[in-house]
């Protein structure tokens, strides 16, 4: 099967962009989850999540990388496997522009070109062993559906808001509302989260998605930025699931590692684990200096140009 690979990828560094974000949403808050300086930072890690891809799986038929009207400028944009899709290409008008990484993973059916069978990866996403595809489709041709368990998410959130009065974090908000969004549906609750790191879909799976939650999925495309009333694209792999179409896998460390570049102890637990797959995750409790010690880190792990680079 052709499988491709496709990015979300920002420069928050680049004036032009923080002008028209500023303009938008305001300047960013650090102390906020939904829009701290760690969700638009470039530290690189496209350069060398390129670089694992070209190192590990090879047979990537095409990649994808979804920008703002930018172009990382050591990306060979001349490399037939490389294609840059800019926003307006997939996105409705009333989302533009957009800033929310949640609306337009929604719409990434929409790329022109892109194969039936895909992988999705955030930036900072990378491999770390030989995979094939069979890592990642089954053979009947249906996705892995990778989750961490958690078998009692529903009665945990439900006690930390009603009965002990918390506020949830905003992604956790956020995941929530998708599980009882496909509970409402469809009537089955699944407790499986995210685990953050390289997913794979099918294109005809995105769809039938937006016709089931037409109406609630249309109150979101306005948010410019992150919102507390969002959904996200855990969306489709519980349809799917719930369709019989993919297949659950639940994952441990020593598969699939999300690597928090502001704690140290995690980079020696990474080295222990040597996982499948990590993401070298940076947030509103990360500096300069982690996201210069997590660049000079991915270097020593891909020292190598790929041929995607200039």
């Amino acid at each position: 099967m052709n499988i491709d690979i496709v990015y979300l990828w920002v420069n928050g560094n680049d004036p032009q962009w923080q002008a028209k974000r500023n303009a938008t949403i305001g300047r960013p808050d650090d102390h906020q989850q939904v829009n701290c300086t760690g969700r638009y930072a470039d530290n690189g890690e496209l350069r060398y999540s390129l670089r694992s891809v070209e190192r590990y799986a090879p047979w990537i038929r095409r990649i994808f990388i979804v920008t703002d009207n930018q172009v990382p400028e050591w990306l060979d944009t001349s490399h037939p496997k490389v294609q840059i899709v800019d926003h307006t290409e997939i996105l409705p008008p009333e989302c533009l522009p957009c800033f929310n990484s949640s609306v337009i993973e929604l719409f990434l059916h929409r790329i022109p070109g892109l194969s039936e069978h895909f992988l999705y990866a955030n930036d900072d996403m990378m491999i770390n062993r030989p995979v094939t595809p069979s890592n990642f489709f089954a053979p009947d041709g249906l996705p892995y559906i990778f989750m961490l368990r958690k078998p009692m998410r529903k009665l945990a959130l439900w006690y930390r808001t009603r009965v002990l009065g918390k506020t949830l974090p905003a992604h956790t908000q956020t995941l929530s509302n998708s599980s009882l969004l496909v509970e409402r549906h469809l009537g089955r609750y699944l407790s499986g989260k995210p685990h953050h790191n390289i997913d794979a879909y099918l294109r005809s799976h995105f769809e039938p998605v937006h016709e089931e939650f037409r109406q609630e999925l249309q109150t979101m495309l306005p948010h410019h930025m992150r919102s507390r009333e969002d959904y996200e694209r855990v969306l489709i792999n519980y349809v799917a699931l719930l369709r019989g179409q993919g297949h659950l896998r639940y994952v441990s460390q020593h598969h699939s590692f999300r690597l928090h570049i502001d704690n140290p102890r995690l980079f020696l637990k990474f080295e222990r684990y040597c996982p499948i797959l990590f993401c070298m995750n940076d947030s509103e409790y990360a500096n300069d200096s982690d996201r210069q010690h997590a660049q000079e880190y991915a270097s020593r792990l891909f020292p190598d140009k790929s041929s995607f680079e200039k």
